[in-house]
């Protein structure tokens, strides 16, 4: 375990509240949810010096989830942080999640495109026959 300190802050009661209802719903301790507030902070914070900039580049995309799903990622996130050694945040979690799946379609798009354009090649065979000891079918019509 890391190493800690405290940190105190005066803070208004509504966003006190609000904190503490927040907490509570997803059963951390004070401790647990003021971290990973603050590393969440931080992470988006260096994401947008060293990557896209959210206001500039990036779109967003927004959507809720069912709270059961929702606690399985962060189970998963801080399981392979622990395995890793580095903090996955979710923003990653889902953008590596999304792109394999676009990835993945498109290889099965490609494929599909080939399968596609690729129709059977028939043998030529001439209709007509050559009469023997000539070289031009139909020698009367020759020019």
């Amino acid at each position: 375990m890391a190493t800690t300190k405290n940190l105190c802050a005066q803070i208004p009661i509504d966003l006190h509240e609000r904190v503490s209802e927040e907490r509570e719903r997803l059963g951390q301790t004070t401790s647990e949810y003021i971290a990973n507030l603050i590393q969440d902070y931080y992470n988006m914070m260096e994401n947008q010096k060293g990557g896209i900039q959210m206001t500039e580049k990036g779109r967003t995309m927004a959507f809720q989830i069912p709270e059961e799903l929702f606690q399985r990622i962060k189970r998963h996130l801080e399981r392979e942080t622990l395995r890793t050694g580095k903090k996955l945040t979710q923003r990653d979690f889902v953008l590596n999640l999304i792109t394999q799946a676009l990835d993945e379609a498109d290889t099965e798009n490609a494929t599909e495109q080939n399968t596609h354009t690729e129709a059977p090649v028939a043998p030529c065979v001439a209709n007509e026959t050559v009469p023997t000891g000539t070289d031009t079918p139909n020698e009367d019509k020759a020019v």
